[in-house]
């Protein structure tokens, strides 16, 4: 019988739907970050870093892209014969089918593939964090304290901790009580969505839920096993961890790999975050171009002038293009003598000559005030913004867009110009 001491069960079907158009068409893991990964790149790549060697994938939205990414887990080391890396999406059974309806229904749907395995313990994670952990750490911690199950938590500000399910601890760090997004938290210390739980323990709890619609761990799960007594213990992890859920915190969590003494290091040699990497020419920086404070990927082409940005592999910026506290996905292409400032531009985007992104007074969004903010103009991919436009802040552009759909040749502040099909 094949035996694994512990299991990864990463769940990675999320819309992502605070992402606006750059989820449209691609699951949130599946998302670019810092010009050459992908969000689910570093939950994977803690995995292998911490010995864990087997990996169920849970996918459901927009998965192309995913599924094409991972392959068969060659770039993690998780190319297996026992173990490694599986997809698992939604199937068809013989007395039922169901798309996955919670974090933890789309778990006890993989009941089979986790038997398989006969594990001691079970890691549960989400695929849309930017963080580096070492999760045998986690499990020491959890065998230590004899614990059934224990949460990766983090303290945040006590003004943020109502985003959060929040825990109180006693002195040993056992879970007394906890709060699923409360008005008026107890606690600071927050949730990861991180947890380990031994088998049999986990396996009970789905079991005995799985008729719980939508069954999720924040609020089924850990307070079930809370009321029948099981040991729960908070793991508190200080290390970088971001929620990259929103186009702000996206757009910081990119920002924030070009200071100076970054706080999250993607170069540090002990701990090295692995990627699916094209095979594609090196990058070519013009004579006069310009570049100061960026990450620049592979085979990107720089005739203009580059600030305090994140450029993804095969991106074209023509001359006289300024582009400034801005991310430029892989192979999109801007052309000559744009100004581009605080801009997320999804992969594939063909910026014609002449335009403006980022202009005028920041007004909100006028269809999606809580996701179009922060001052940014947001590009989804495989759109085309055509020659001389000029486009305001809190804006969205999704599709290839034409000159005539622009009044003025400018799309205002607040606006969102998003062709039938790319919703």
């Amino acid at each position: 019988m094949i035996r694994k001491e512990m299991i990864a069960m990463l769940l990675a079907g999320g819309q992502g739907s605070r992402l606006g158009v750059l989820t449209s068409k691609v699951a949130k893991p599946a998302v670019a970050f810092g010009g050459k990964y992908r969000i689910i790149d570093f939950p994977l790549s803690n995995c292998i870093n911490s010995g864990v060697d087997t990996v169920g994938v849970l996918t459901q939205y927009q998965p192309l892209r995913l599924n094409t990414h991972i392959g068969i887990g060659i770039p993690w080391d998780l190319d297996r014969n026992i173990g490694g890396v599986s997809i698992l999406p939604p199937y068809e059974k013989s007395n039922c089918s169901e798309w996955y309806t919670g974090t933890a229904n789309a778990i006890f749907q993989n009941l089979e593939y986790m038997e398989y395995y006969n594990p001691e313990y079970v890691l549960i994670l989400g695929g849309d964090h930017i963080y580096k952990m070492d999760y045998e750490v986690m499990l020491e911690y959890h065998k230590s304290n004899h614990a059934d199950v224990t949460i990766a938590t983090i303290p945040v500000p006590m003004e943020e901790a109502s985003r959060f399910g929040v825990v109180i601890t006693d002195e040993h760090g056992q879970i007394t009580d906890f709060q699923e997004k409360p008005k008026v938290p107890r606690s600071n210390l927050a949730s990861m969505g991180i947890y380990i739980f031994s088998w049999k323990i986990l396996k009970n709890a789905l079991i005995k839920l799985s008729d719980q619609q939508g069954c999720d761990f924040g609020k089924h799960i850990i307070p079930f096993c809370h009321e029948n007594g099981n040991r729960i213990f908070a793991y508190e992890y200080n290390g970088y961890w971001k929620d990259v859920g929103t186009l702000g915190a996206y757009w910081e969590a990119n920002m924030e790999l070009i200071d100076l003494i970054p706080e999250f290091n993607l170069y540090e040699e002990f701990w090295k975050i692995y990627t699916k990497s094209d095979i594609i020419p090196p990058q070519y920086i013009a004579s006069d171009a310009k570049i100061d404070r960026a990450i620049i990927g592979e085979g990107a082409e720089i005739h203009g002038e580059v600030y305090n940005s994140v450029i993804g592999s095969g991106v074209y910026i023509g001359e006289g293009t300024v582009v400034r506290d801005s991310i430029i996905m892989t192979s999109s292409r801007i052309e000559k003598n744009c100004t581009i400032n605080k801009a997320i531009i999804a992969e594939n985007v063909d910026i014609g000559n002449n335009v403006e992104l980022g202009v005028g007074e920041e007004v909100p969004n006028i269809v999606e005030p809580n996701i179009y903010s922060f001052g940014l103009v947001t590009i989804g991919e495989n759109s085309y913004v055509p020659d001389n436009i000029r486009v305001g802040k809190n804006t969205a552009i999704s599709g290839a867009t034409k000159p005539d759909e622009y009044p003025n040749g400018c799309l205002a502040s607040g606006e969102t110009l998003i062709k039938a099909g790319d919703i």
